[in-house]
């Protein structure tokens, strides 16, 4: 079990790594920061808005900010996951792949730090995951581990899209997706050649996968999925 305080605590030397990689690669751009602040200027803010109970954290669907704290609360989850493997990877790891789970990390922290930074003060706090099921000195272990974050995440976002009310967060969301559903695709053809567009095992969480279209699953069937991982308590409301 891992506190994402700890995990996000980095030396001068690499914060100015993490910066240096985050500029080169222009992450941002994927989740189109600059139309989302604007469009956050224009809806007001909310800061007075207190997502989080006496204890866990608290979703409130009611509106936008229900939603992008959602997001937050999982690509939360994901970062922690990249930057850990990152960290140390399976001994059996190819360069190849080494060298995409340091690059991924990085990606996840854009897409973090974007929504920590939309949401301002009515940003939910740091989740305390548990990573205890995955043996991180396995690859496979550590492979199929990514393959359900990064589903997840995919159908996540195509499942919270329609409840976004502001259409630059509406924008942004589908730019972050498809980086997510990139990932998702290179993690499966690691696991097995050729199956990259193999979304069946979805429905084991009650996705609906047909007529070329991506998985979509409701934030409470997600939520469901990841709880194992997840240490501290999501309260849910106006779901």
């Amino acid at each position: 079990m891992d506190n994402l305080n700890e995990n996000q605590t980095t030396s001068p030397q690499s914060t100015d790594m993490m910066e240096s990689k985050l500029q080169r690669r222009a992450f941002l751009q994927y989740a189109g920061a600059g139309a989302a602040v604007m469009a956050l200027a224009a809806a007001g803010c909310k800061k007075d808005r207190s997502p989080e109970m006496s204890f866990g954290a608290t979703l409130d669907f009611k509106d936008d900010f229900g939603v992008l704290n959602y997001a937050y609360a999982l690509e939360q989850l994901e970062a922690a996951f990249y930057m850990k493997v990152a960290s140390a990877p399976p001994s059996t790891f190819t360069q190849a792949q080494v060298n995409y789970f340091k690059d991924v990390q990085f990606h996840e922290i854009a897409h973090r730090e974007f929504l920590k930074k939309v949401l301002g003060t009515a940003s939910i706090g740091n989740l305390e995951v548990d990573f205890s099921s995955i043996n991180f000195n396995d690859g496979p272990s550590v492979l199929a581990a990514a393959r359900t974050f990064e589903d997840l995440g995919v159908a996540a976002y195509n499942g919270a899209g329609i409840r976004l009310k502001t259409d630059a967060y509406l924008i942004a969301a589908g730019q972050i997706v498809s980086v997510e559903a990139r990932h998702a695709a290179w993690v499966r053809d690691q696991i097995s050649n050729g199956s990259f567009a193999d979304l069946s095992t979805l429905t084991a969480w009650g996705a609906s996968v047909s007529g070329g279209l991506d998985a979509s699953l409701s934030p409470d069937k997600v939520l469901n999925a990841a709880s194992k991982y997840i240490k501290t308590k999501i309260n849910v409301i106006n779901l």
